[in-house]
This record gives structure tokens, sequence and C-alpha cells, in this order.
């Protein structure tokens, strides 16, 4: 498909109109005749989407129009000022562009134009080629997991096949192998939903130069490229215009990719993700792009959007509201598709997820490399996102250098947070042991209840004696959450619980906390502590997103909402969140268990002991979650018995529906 720009059959008017347009953006701006401070990505789209065009429709102005940016990148004698010249995002996007654009128009390009176009990329790619070489075992090299190691091999593989260069095919391709192998099979990616649509659509790029030039399909080795439309659809919120932040995001709106929800739908038949590509290049397309953070952007791709979309696939609007990705430890549940819905999103896991961890550790043990660059991935385990009525309740930080645990929804102890933290890639050198992870995962789709525990006490410094801090989360069928976190050590401590939001959280006459966003609200009820401290304060997060603009700075407030307990060995949180402020929830007497109930649903919890003991409910079980009309789920259980009724009575632990 890209290199004979030749696009499944069929009609694509829309498409087609995109490119045009996308191909004419550019010709009210003048090329920059030296290398400006910032980044130099954009020159790449700048030429191959009017060649591409040219290609289509035979238009003379679009060859003008791309032979402009041609010469105003090969004139360049760097690619790339500020970060890494001629070794990193700037000289692997160029090298693929414009080795796209050799290939699709360098017949048409006057004899000199064409030799310095193949003389500039020859000597771009060997830069970048020795480079790979020489610091194999080090940075994007070897940084499988990593979107700079997706790019500059893509970016070193087009260059390579279009100007014959084997030995740059090669290595790209032996990398290519070893990152699909690596990844994690259920799709999801550590670094976030904006890398995700920055590096992924690079993956997809290599595949189909692999496929085209040598006729090798790998699109099904190892499972990631099948299964990540999945993780994305699920970080997408209520509504589909904005995006769970968890991970290094810029904003809540650099997300969608609609070429490769398109690449992604036509590959694997997947008709949400068709949907998903005709919704992100048409109603989103515009806001996206003004709004998002990410640069080039959405727009550029309108090449990708043109060649991979396939007509033939059908488009289906999603349906499915609950997922879990074992690897992240990311669980996703949701009342619905529409703006007004609501969504959490939880996570837990090792430094890049479970399987990025251990086999970092293999290559360090057995090579002496350092393959995992996570330094787009925070220390959140534990944290959760939460979205209401179309808007963001419970918030998360989105981008920062100096990364804490202080700026998520998390716990803090003796008012520290992570070990070793506050610093951009807060995994690098830490014990392998240091780890967190998800136990005790519920998915109801029949009837919405979602549950998952996530142990998070490896994470704080060993000095604290932190021997358990587990967090507990339960979504309710209606979008309401429970949250129970159980913590001790091996001597006294201020344990503080951490909810971030947007704006300020309103204290109530009765005690409980009212965040308000717009329009939307939730209420925020703690039962636990009882004779704990609360105060709200302000947070800010700094940060500068692209080292390619080291002079950019942002700044992001949040407001956040401490409870903190009095010194003990032992804390406890017990906390409710129900957005809308609808149903008062109250907290169930149990002389076993912790309990909480809006009316018609109510949460029984015992993750540690497993003995829940209340009025009409008996179980060993971690959960019990009842609705009046439903029949009973539980989680880790072996008994249950409803008013003096035994309904389970089994010797391994069960975690489903009862009955």
């Amino acid at each position: 498909m890209l290199l004979s720009a030749t696009p499944p059959a069929g009609p694509r008017p829309a498409q087609e109109a995109r490119l045009y347009e996308e191909a004419a953006r550019h010709r009210g701006l003048t090329p920059p005749r030296t290398h400006p401070l910032a980044s130099i990505t954009w020159l790449g789209p700048a030429a191959s989407n009017p060649a591409l065009a040219y290609r289509v429709g035979g238009d003379p102005a679009q060859l003008a129009e791309s032979r402009r940016w041609i010469e105003a990148a090969v004139r360049l004698p760097h690619w790339g000022k500020a970060h890494m010249p001629d070794h990193d995002l700037d000289a692997g996007w160029l090298l693929h562009h414009l080795a796209l654009a050799y290939k699709w128009i360098g017949d048409e390009l006057p004899d000199g134009v064409r030799a310095l176009l193949r003389y500039k990329l020859l000597l771009q790619g060997r830069r970048m080629y020795e480079y790979a070489v020489a610091s194999e075992g080090s940075w994007w090299s070897s940084s499988y997991w990593q979107n700079h190691n997706w790019i500059c091999y893509a970016g070193l593989a087009t260059a390579g096949y279009v100007l014959g260069k084997e030995e740059w095919t090669e290595r790209a391709k032996d990398n290519l192998g070893t990152v699909l192998d690596l990844m994690p099979e259920d799709g999801s990616h550590a670094e976030g939903v904006v890398y995700w649509r920055y590096g992924v659509p690079f993956l997809a790029i290599h595949l189909d130069l692999l496929k085209e030039a040598e006729g090798i399909d790998w699109w099904d080795r190892g499972g990631f490229m099948s299964h990540t439309f999945r993780y994305r659809l699920h970080q997408t919120a209520p509504g589909f215009a904005f995006n769970v932040d968890h991970g290094d995001c810029h904003d809540r709106r650099s997300g969608h990719s609609a070429g490769l929800y398109y690449r992604l739908g036509a590959q694997y038949g997947i008709p949400e993700a068709q949907w998903m590509g005709d919704l992100a290049s048409g109603e989103l397309l515009w806001k996206e792009a003004a709004e998002s953070g990410v640069r080039p952007g959405i727009l550029p791709e309108a090449y990708l959007e043109y060649l991979w979309y396939d007509p033939s696939v059908a488009a289906a609007r999603p349906t499915e509201t609950r997922a879990f990705f074992p690897d992240l430890g990311l669980l996703a549940a949701r009342t619905g598709w529409d703006d007004d819905a609501t969504l959490v999103s939880f996570k837990a896991s090792p430094g890049g997820g479970h399987r990025a961890w251990e086999t970092a550790a293999k290559h360090r043990a057995e090579h002496g490399w350092e393959t995992l660059n996570q330094g787009h991935h925070h220390p959140d385990s534990g944290s959760f996102v939460l979205v209401s009525q179309g808007a963001f309740l419970a918030v998360d930080e989105g981008y920062s250098n100096r990364k804490k645990a202080a700026h998520h929804n998390l716990l803090l102890v003796d008012g520290q947070g992570y070990a070793d933290e506050d610093r951009y890639h807060v995994y690098r050198d830490i014990p392998f042991e240091r780890q967190a992870r998800q136990r005790d995962v519920l998915l109801s789709p029949d009837c919405g209840w979602a549950h998952a525990t996530a142990e998070i006490a490896a994470m704080y410094d060993p000095a604290l004696g932190v021997r358990r801090l587990d967090r507990t989360l339960v979504f309710t069928p209606s979008g309401r959450l429970v949250l129970l976190d159980l913590a001790e050590a091996d001597a006294a401590r201020e344990w503080t619980f951490l909810l971030q939001t947007d704006g300020p959280t309103e204290a109530l006459p009765d005690g409980s906390r009212l965040i308000r966003s717009g329009e939307a609200c939730a209420r925020v009820r703690q039962f636990a502590p009882t004779d704990g401290r609360t105060v709200g304060e302000v947070t800010e997060v700094v940060a500068n997103p692209t080292s390619s603009t080291p002079e950019l700075s942002l700044t992001r407030t949040l407001h956040t909402l401490r409870s903190t307990t009095v010194r003990s060995a032992e804390g406890l949180f017990l906390t409710a969140i129900d957005p809308a402020a609808g149903q008062d929830a109250a907290q169930v007497p149990c002389a076993q268990g912790h309990g909480v109930t809006f009316g018609t649903e109510t949460v029984l919890l015992s993750p540690v002991a497993r003995r829940i003991r209340t009025e009409g409910v008996g179980a060993d079980a971690a959960a019990v979650l009842l609705t009046p009309d439903g029949a009973p789920y539980v989680v880790a259980a072996t008994r249950l018995e409803l008013d003096g009724e035994v309904v389970l009575d089994v010797p391994e632990p069960y975690t489903g529906k009862v009955g």
C-alpha cells in the first residue's frame, strides 16, 4: 500500500477530499531556510501529502507544493537541533515521509532536486543506522517498548526499502520482530494513549512496508497489534472526543489516529475501529487538531487515511462497557458510551507493565542492556480516573517531568509517595521486587459490576516498613464508586488519601464533599477514618513535554483533597463517590468486613480476611455485591449465605455471579 501508493479497492471520497485539503494546508507558509529551534517533524508530511495528492489527482500544483517542502528539508544540514540531531524523532519522521515522496514522485522531480533528495536520504539514513548500531543496548536502539524505537526504525526501514539499502532494512526488521514478540499480548501500552497514537502508527507502517517489500506478514505476530485497538477504545471517554490520561498525556484531546483506526479495522475486521476512524476523521477532526498539544498532530495523517481506508469494512458503534488488560493491570468500566455516561479507569502494574518489567530484567542480567525506558509511565499504580456527565471529575496529572505519586489519586505514607520518585524515569534502577499488581478482578458485562484490588505496598520506601497497602475499587452498575484502602506498617504512620480534581471541592453540611466540573458533579463521602483531618490545597505540575523545544514549559493546576489519619500502624479509608450526587451513600453495619449501600446497590468488602458478617449476609469472600432485583456477585468466595439460606458453598474461591 505505502510504497506503491495503492489503497484497497473501492471509493473513498471523504479520504480523497481530506488528502487534497491537507496537501494544500501549508501553501501560505514560507519554508524555513535555517533549522528552527523547535521540532521539524512536520516538514515530512508537508512534502508527502501533496506528493500523494499529485499521484492521485495529477494536479501540477500539488507536485510543486511537495517539491517546495522537499527542497526546504534537504538543504538543512541536520534533522533535529535541540535534541539528538540526526539520531532521533525529527530524523525518523523525515526519513519516512521524504523517502515516500521520493518513491511516489521522484521521477517527476528535476534531476538536480531528485539527486539532492536521494543524497540527503542516504546521508541521514546512514547517520541513523550508525547511531542505532553504536548505541545498541541503550536508549531507543533497544528500547523495545518505546515510541522513539518504533518511529526511528520505521523511518530507517522506509528509506532502506526505497533506496535498496538491505543493511538498514534487515536491522529494522530484526528490531520489529523483537518488538512484536515482547509487546503485551493484551494490546495495552504503558506510555499512555497520547504516545499510543504517536508511536503505534509507525509499527503499522513498518508492518505494511515489510509485507509489501518482502512478502512477510507479521501482523499477527505476538498478538499486540490485533488487540491494541481494544485498549485504545477503553481509554476513550464517554462521547468519544476525549481520552483517559494515564501516563504522559499532553492533554485530553491528543488520542485519536483515524489512519491507524482504519488500518486496524481493515486488518482484523474490527467494525468499531472503522467507526472510530470515520468519527476521528470527520466530526472530531478539527477540534482534535486545534486543541491537541502533540505535534504535528492528526491532520498530517491524511496520507494514511487515504491509503489505509478500506470501504469494504463494516462500521459499528462500540457497545462493550467492561475490559481488563492484565499486563498493565488496567480495569476500565463504564455505564455506556453517550456523552453523559460514567467511566472509571483503574490501574496497577510494574514499570512498563509485567512483560516489559520481567523481560528488561533478563536483558539487564544477560546482556548488560538497559531496554526499559519508561519515562512516560507514571508512579500511579492504585490510581484511578473518573469521568461522568461529560466532565473529568477525579483526574490525572497529564504530562510531568518530575513524577510523583502525590500528583495522582493515591495514598501517601508519612507524606511520602513512591520510593525513588520525583524524577522523570521513576522506574529506572529500582529493585526488581518493587512491583504493583492487580488481584481479584471481576467484570460483569451483563449487569455492570466491576471490582479489583491493587497491591501497592512494594512501591514505598522500605524504611517506612509498609507491609500492606491494598486499594479495592468497586464500580456499581449505575456508575458509583466504592474505595476501600487497607494499610499496615511496622510502626505508627500517618496515612493520607489524595483525590485530584480540576477545581476545588466544596464542603457540604453533612460532612461530604462535592466535586464540580461545569454542570457535572459528584458527592464524595468518607466513612473512615472518623478521626482524621481533611484539607484542600492547590498542586502545580510543571512540565516540558518535548525535548525538541527545551524552552517550552507548561503548568497544570490540580486541586487536591487530602484526608490524613492520626498516626497508627494500621490505616483504613472507606470512601464512596456518587456521580451526579444522587442517592446518598450510607455505611452498612458489619460485624466483620466493611460495607456501603446506595439503597439499590450494596457493596460488602473484606479483601484480606475474606469474612463478611452483616445482617442478612454471611460470606467467606473478598466481596459480595448486591442489587434488589439481580443475582448476587461475589469475589474470591467459598461460601455465601443470604437471609439464612446457603446459596454458595465451594472448596475453591469463586468469582462471578451466584445462581
